[in-house]
Parts: C-alpha cells; sequence; structure tokens
C-alpha cells in the first residue's frame, strides 16, 4: 500500500505524540516536529507508509534520546491483556466455533495500537468486537489454508495484542512462527515483550529484521524472507503489516481493526470495521470474493 497524503500528518501526531510521553522539555518536542516536519519533502511518493515510518522514527529517537519511550505502557498493556486471559480462554473453549472465537479474540487485540490513538477502552472494546460481524470474512478460506498447512508464520503487531494472539495460536494447534520488530516502535511487540505475553510457551519467536512500524520485505533479514517465502499460511496482523504486505503475492490472511479511513478506503471498508480478508487464496466459489 502507497503512501496517501493523510498519512503525513498522522506521522506528526505519532512524533507530537511520543515526544510528549518522552520528555517534558518543550523545546525539544518543537524541534522534533520542525525535522519531522521537514524530512516530508524527501520522502519518495512510492514508499510504503511503515518505509515511511521507519525514516521519521529514527529521527524521532536520535532527537528524544530515548529509544523505547513506550516501555512502561507496553508492560502496563501487557498486564491488562494478561489479566483477560483465563476469561477470554474460557468464552473460546465455551464457543460453538472455537476457532472462529479465538480468531475475534485475536482481532479484538488490535484495539492496542498507540500509533493511532491512546484512547481506547481495552475491556469495552474486546466485549464489542466479540460481538461484531466481519466487514470482510475469508473464514472458509482460512480454516481450509490452515487444514493443508504444516506451519503458521503468524506476523504480529503490538505489545499487549500479543496475549491475544497467543490464544488463537494455540487453538490453530501446528507449529508456529511468531514475527516481532527488531527494534521498539511506537508500541510495536519486540522479541521482550512477546515472551512477556507467553508466546515462547506456543510459538517459536524471532524477529523479522526490519526496524519499521510494520512489515516491509525488502528491509527485512534473509533469514524472515526466506520463512516467508517459503510459507503456505500467513496471519498478518494489524494495519501497519497491512500497509507493507498488501501488494505481495503470497497467501496471506489480514486480521486487523481499520482504525483510519486511509486504511478502511484502501480495503474497501469502512472505519472502525474488523477484517478478516485473505489475498492470493483459493476462494470458495459460493461466496463472494
Amino acid at each position: 500500500m502507497k503512501n496517501y497524503l493523510d498519512c503525513f500528518p498522522c506521522f506528526l501526531k505519532q512524533a507530537l505524540r511520543i515526544g510528549r510521553i518522552a520528555t517534558e522539555d518543550e523545546g525539544k518536542i518543537k524541534k522534533l516536529l520542525d525535522e519531522v516536519g521537514m524530512m516530508f519533502k524527501d520522502i519518495p511518493a512510492e514508499n510504503t507508509p511503515p518505509e515511511s515510518g521507519m525514516i521519521i522514527h529514527q529521527k524521532v529517537r536520535e532527537i528524544i534520546g530515548n529509544h523505547d519511550p513506550y516501555r512502561e505502557i507496553k508492560d502496563e498493556t501487557t498486564q491488562r491483556a494478561l489479566s483477560m486471559y483465563h476469561s477470554l480462554k474460557k468464552q473460546v473453549e465455551n464457543s460453538d466455533d472455537r476457532l472462529l472465537t479465538a480468531i475475534r479474540v485475536s482481532v479484538a487485540g488490535n484495539v492496542m495500537d498507540f500509533g493511532v490513538t491512546r484512547d481506547f477502552d481495552l475491556e469495552k472494546d474486546v466485549a464489542q468486537i466479540l460481538a461484531m460481524d466481519f466487514a470482510l470474512f475469508d473464514y472458509s478460506e482460512f480454516v481450509n489454508c490452515l487444514d493443508q498447512a504444516d506451519h503458521v508464520l503468524f506476523i504480529g503487531d503490538n505489545a499487549g495484542e500479543c496475549v491475544f494472539d497467543r490464544i488463537l495460536i494455540e487453538e490453530m494447534n501446528k507449529p508456529a512462527v511468531y514475527v516481532v520488530r527488531d527494534i521498539p516502535v511506537i508500541n510495536d511487540a519486540t522479541y521482550d515483550d512477546a515472551v512477556q505475553a507467553g508466546i515462547d510457551r506456543v510459538a517459536t519467536i524471532m524477529s523479522s529484521g526490519t526496524k519499521a512500524p510494520g512489515t516491509v520485505l525488502k528491509t527485512c533479514s534473509g533469514e524472515f524472507r526466506t520463512l516467508f517465502s517459503n510459507s503456505g499460511f500467513i496471519i498478518s496482523k494489524g494495519q501497519g503489516n497491512y500497509e507493507g504486505l498488501s501488494d505481495e503475492k503470497k497467501p496471506i490472511f489480514f486480521l486487523l481493526k481499520a482504525k483510519c479511513h486511509v486504511i478502511a478506503d484502501d480495503i474497501g471498508v469502512e472505519e472502525g470495521d474488523i477484517i478478516l480478508k485473505g489475498i492470493n487464496v483459493k476462494r470458495n466459489p459460493d461466496e463472494n470474493p
């Protein structure tokens, strides 16, 4: 997915939000916004948003001097998510379709996105999403691909959200590799965040090697690109990964909540909708594409 003009004000908002978290020095925050604003003219139009975000967040780290400003917030959200783990597991176990409910749980965790907003009520939002209908629902394709897969490549998104992904991994009951960011960027999950969520108990954790707030293959490690190329069943969580992978030719299932109108428009849904969208997958002829 290419950059849209609407993405650039969002980058500024992210920079301001990070600046406010990291420091009370108004002069440093003003410098941060000035520097980020001046970078826009040099960002190629063909970049994906995660590619642009990688450049911008490098500048943010240089100016604020804090490589992980969301560290405390990430720890807090992971603990909140862990406190919900057992009740969510019971909902899955007591449901008529355990896999579908586990998918809903995983999508519900996608509300924990500080790149978009800090304004969410985790318990309320999760309950709401668990009761929503999917705007795009390639569930039969998901089930068929999962049945045929010998392993799952699961590309994670945010810290805290990993707990919800863990429930889906447990329900799929296949060997899984769970992919995280190489370094801290916004509140995206790194290796330590995934371990804190208990992902190491259900999957192998690996870094994609990218410093971008999303999966941009040309910036990822050779090890990850090889695994990606050899995987027949890939789950991609969240908006940043959708932005980076939506034009790839591999079979990928995108699980996310559309939290901004740019993403919603690109996918063809409404802002606030939840998505289970497969690309490059064999479709059921009785269902709409």
